[in-house]
């Protein structure tokens, strides 16, 4: 027996500017931009399961992802697509066997869209 649960609670982002960084997670996910910043460095995204925490004082650009550290789920792939090419998203990939693209956020982080 282990105490350490097996589940994940936050990922944390790296990011530059926490207010412009929150505005524009908010807007992809389709969240309203009001939620508390937190000692003037830390936002929660409120989330359907495993938690998002972005955090301007570890960004540096060594520490954004190069590589998904986890993905967000979409019912539709295509659509996912075509939403994020009219927010005018870094799309890094185009949809990968019908399943998947990559992305990055305006900090340079690389994030993944899977189809659930």
């Amino acid at each position: 027996m282990t105490p350490i649960l097996n589940q994940i609670g936050t990922v944390f982002i790296p990011v530059r500017d926490i207010e412009r960084a929150r505005d524009w997670y908010c807007d992809i996910l389709g969240l309203p931009p009001d939620g508390e910043i937190l000692f003037g460095h830390l936002y929660i995204i409120p989330m359907n399961g495993t938690r998002i925490v972005l955090d301007s004082k570890i960004y540096a650009e060594e520490h954004t992802f190069k590589t998904p550290a986890f993905h967000f789920d979409a019912e539709d792939i295509e659509e996912a697509y075509a939403f994020m090419q009219s927010k005018n998203v870094n799309l890094t990939t185009p949809i990968e066997h019908d399943h998947w693209f990559n992305f990055q956020d305006p900090d340079g982080n690389m994030l993944m869209v899977c189809k659930c």
